[in-house]
């Protein structure tokens, strides 16, 4: 336990979509540690260990691709802690062979799914943040998990690319819209983490870039993740964090 003055996040309220595995479940624990109620949302009902982490951290089933699940979990929010001050979007998936570019291969089921997931549950995401956010007139901060492939070329299947390219396109926005209300709007692209999603964008992926064999970890992702939720960052609007080591650099 930190004491209260290292607590980054004390009296925050953080609701993370994804959150039952991988860098959502990681950065779950972390925010509760510095302090923040978390509340987790996921559309596996099985993987909700996270939540008997820590008392701080509770579980609500959400299909993030689904509107009215979003919003029932914003208000879930709400209506157990009193407000809302983080919004990490996180959740996600990839396309059927990700690593193939072939559009003429390109089957559209597959693409309405990446798009219902990654794109749609990301505007609703901001949206309902932004609707409860905005009349308390306090601020606040949107995040999103983008993807190293936002700055790389060729490193992944045109759906799941095109995705995340979407995801940053909307960061970049809402952080011109919402600015006038204190709220803040920033973008995580991490490079593969050894997790059952990266496994399926880059096969045997082991993380190691050019940091002198450094290992990327979830840990990682959720320590940028709680700078960009915490009032350290309460100039930083618009940002694009490459998560990835320089990979991206050499994907150029």
């Amino acid at each position: 336990m930190l004491n209260s003055i290292s607590q980054r996040l004390q009296g925050k309220v953080a609701l993370i979509t994804g959150g039952a595995s991988g860098i959502g479940a990681a950065t779950a624990r972390l925010f509760a540690k510095h302090g923040a109620k978390v509340l987790v949302a996921d559309i596996s009902r099985s993987e909700t260990s996270v939540a008997d982490d820590h008392p701080a951290i509770s579980y609500v089933h959400c299909d993030v691709s689904k509107e009215s699940d979003v919003r029932e979990a914003v208000d879930a929010a709400v209506s157990m802690h009193g407000k809302l001050d983080v919004m990490f979007s996180n959740a996600g998936v990839v396309g059927r062979n990700n690593l193939r570019m072939d559009i003429a291969a390109l089957e559209r089921d597959d693409l309405e799914r990446v798009f219902a997931v990654n794109v749609y549950g990301a505007f609703y995401a901001a949206k309902h943040a932004a609707r409860v956010m905005i009349p308390r007139n306090q601020g606040g901060a949107i995040l999103f998990t983008a993807s190293y492939v936002t700055g790389a070329l060729g490193e992944s299947g045109h759906p799941y690319a095109a995705s995340k390219h979407a995801t940053v396109g909307l960061m970049k926005n809402l952080t011109v819209e919402l600015g006038q209300y204190g709220i803040r709007v920033n973008a995580l692209s991490p490079y593969g983490i050894p997790t059952p999603l990266s496994m399926l964008i880059e096969a045997g992926v082991t993380a190691k870039v050019g940091l002198g064999g450094a290992v990327l970890e979830a840990n990682d992702v959720a320590e940028a993740a709680l700078y960009l939720a915490s009032e350290e960052s309460k100039f930083i609007s618009g940002l694009n964090i490459m998560v990835d080591g320089g990979q991206h650099l050499k994907s150029a």
